[in-house]
């Protein structure tokens, strides 16, 4: 298997990231149980193999929704169209993060 390169990222993107830096997020499409899995390194965001620390899950729609700031991830978490599992501070702290940054 030919390891992917890390994805490089604005400087504020990282640094919005850094509680993920040691930690495995999984970023998982609900329903189908896959997804990729991310670690923060000096070079960016990077895949890894793991157990994750923290698993992000939704459907594809609401990922979208969220992308393009059409739903608030509060109103999902709260309806379950959001789930969090695992370290779910690490969960809340990357997503207020995001949240924080502007589009």
């Amino acid at each position: 298997m030919i390891p992917l390169p890390p994805l490089p990222l604005p400087s504020r993107l990282r640094a919005a990231l850094e509680p993920l830096r040691g930690k495995i997020l999984r970023v998982e499409l609900a329903g189908l149980r896959i997804g990729p899995q991310f670690t923060l390194t000096a070079l960016g965001l990077s895949p890894v193999f793991g157990k994750a620390d923290v698993t992000i899950r939704a459907s594809f729609f609401d990922y979208l929704a969220l992308a393009l700031r059409q739903e608030d991830p509060d109103t999902l978490f709260f309806t379950r169209r959001l789930v969090l599992e695992g370290d779910t501070a690490l969960g809340l702290e990357i997503k207020n993060a995001l949240d924080s940054l502007s589009v």
